[in-house]
């Protein structure tokens, strides 16, 4: 662990910093992956609310 020790004898204890780095943009093939699986999503969504609202109209 990385300790500082002051004048006064006093040890101060700080966290490793992460390695910091510049996130890549997606790749031509991770967007088409992204679209896909937002379409899904919207369609899972879509469907719950359909099973939501006819069961709720059952009654």
């Amino acid at each position: 662990m990385p300790y500082t020790e002051e004048e006064g004898g006093l040890l101060n204890n700080f966290a490793k910093e992460p390695k910091v780095y510049e996130a890549e943009p997606p790749t031509s093939t991770e967007k088409r992956n992204y679209l896909f699986l937002g379409i899904a999503a919207m369609v899972l969504v879509s469907g719950l609310i359909f099973v939501a609202f006819s069961a709720s109209n059952v009654g």
